[in-house]
C-alpha cells in the first residue's frame, strides 16, 4: 500500500511540473522569450552568427550588420570583445582555442579561469586554485582537464575554450565572486540580482533597484533570499558600464558584471536567462511594463 501511494505521489509531481511549465511559458514575459529563442537558435544561420569572430578594434556597425546581431554576443569570447569596444575592463586572457595541447599549464599563474565559449549555469566553468576547482571542490590535474575539456570540444565543432584571469575580490582575496546580474532593457535597470555563490547551483541571493534598494525576489524556486549587504564599491562604475552596455545591445539582456580590486569586470550577457520559467507573478509583470516601454516592438 505505501509502495502504491509513494508511486502514486512521484507520477502527479511529475504531472505538476510539466503543466507547471507549459504554464510558465504562456506567461507574458516567458512566452517573449521562448518567442526570442526560437528566433535566435532555430535560424539556419544561428551558430555561424554566434560563432563569427568580430573584435574590439572593428567599428560598432560591423558588429550589427546581420539580423539579430545580438546572437553574436552568446559567445564569450565575442562578448569580452563587444565589452573592451565599449570601454568596461574584462579579465586577462592567457589561452583560447581548441588545440587543448598548446595549453601550457605550468606557466599559468596559481589561480586562473577555465569557461567555454558557449554554454550557460557554470557548466565546464573551472575556478582553479591551484589543482582545485573552487566551483565543486575537487581536485583535477592538468592530463584530467585537458581530458574534460578534449571530450567536450569534440562534441561541438563551433566550441572553444577561454583560460582567463580569476578576478580578486575588492578586497583581494580568491573566492568564488558574487554574481551581479543586471536584468536590463535598452539602457534601463529593472532590476539587480546579486548571487552569493558558493556553488554552480548553491548559495544565496537578493535583488536590489538600480539606488540599492531592496526588491522581492526574482525567482521562485532558485535560491534562498540573502542577508542585505553593502553595494561594492564599485556600484557606480558597474551602474555607468551596465548602462552604456545595454544600451547599445538595444533590447532586453541580463548583463553580468564582478566587483574586483580592479573595479567592474565584465563578466557575460545572456539574453534568455533561464527562459524566464521561474519568475514570479510580481517580476513578470514589472518586466513586460520594462519592455513595453523601453524596447516596444523588438524581439
Amino acid at each position: 500500500m505505501l509502495q502504491t501511494i509513494l508511486r502514486f505521489k512521484k507520477k502527479l509531481i511529475a504531472v505538476i511540473t510539466a503543466v507547471g511549465f507549459k504554464y510558465n511559458y504562456k506567461r507574458p514575459f516567458a512566452k517573449r522569450i521562448k518567442r526570442r529563442h526560437d528566433s535566435f537558435w532555430k535560424s539556419a544561420d544561428a551558430e555561424k552568427v554566434r560563432n563569427s569572430s568580430p573584435s574590439s578594434t572593428i567599428p560598432l556597425e560591423k558588429w550589427k550588420d546581420v539580423k539579430n546581431w545580438q546572437r553574436k554576443l552568446s559567445n564569450k569570447y565575442n562578448s569580452r570583445e563587444f565589452a573592451k569596444l565599449n570601454g568596461c575592463k574584462v579579465a586577462n586572457l592567457y589561452w583560447k582555442g581548441r588545440n587543448v595541447d598548446t595549453i601550457e599549464f605550468d606557466k599559468l599563474p596559481q589561480h586562473y579561469v577555465i569557461r567555454p565559449t558557449i554554454g550557460h549555469s557554470c557548466n565546464l566553468v573551472f575556478l582553479m586554485a591551484d589543482t582545485v576547482n573552487l566551483l565543486d571542490k575537487k581536485k583535477y590535474s592538468f592530463e584530467n582537464l585537458k581530458t574534460i575539456l578534449s571530450k567536450a570540444l569534440d562534441e561541438n565543432p563551433y566550441l572553444e575554450f577561454l583560460i582567463e584571469e580569476f578576478v580578486k575580490t575588492e578586497r583581494g582575496a580568491y573566492t568564488i565572486p558574487y554574481d551581479y546580474k543586471f536584468f536590463t532593457f535598452n539602457g534601463e535597470i529593472a532590476i539587480i540580482e546579486v548571487i552569493n555563490r558558493l556553488g554552480p547551483n548553491e548559495g544565496s541571493s537578493r535583488c536590489y533597484d538600480e539606488n540599492w534598494n531592496t526588491v522581492g525576489n526574482i525567482s521562485k524556486k532558485k535560491y534562498p533570499e540573502a542577508a542585505w549587504q553593502q553595494p561594492p564599491d564599485c556600484f557606480n562604475e558597474m551602474i555607468e558600464q551596465v548602462k552604456r552596455l545595454s544600451k547599445t545591445y538595444e533590447i532586453f539582456v541580463r548583463i553580468d558584471f564582478y566587483a574586483t580590486d580592479k573595479g567592474a569586470v565584465f563578466g557575460e550577457f545572456t539574453p534568455t536567462p533561464g527562459s524566464a520559467k521561474y519568475l514570479t507573478s510580481k517580476v513578470e509583470k514589472m518586466f513586460i511594463r520594462y519592455w513595453d516601454s523601453y524596447c516596444n516592438g523588438r524581439i
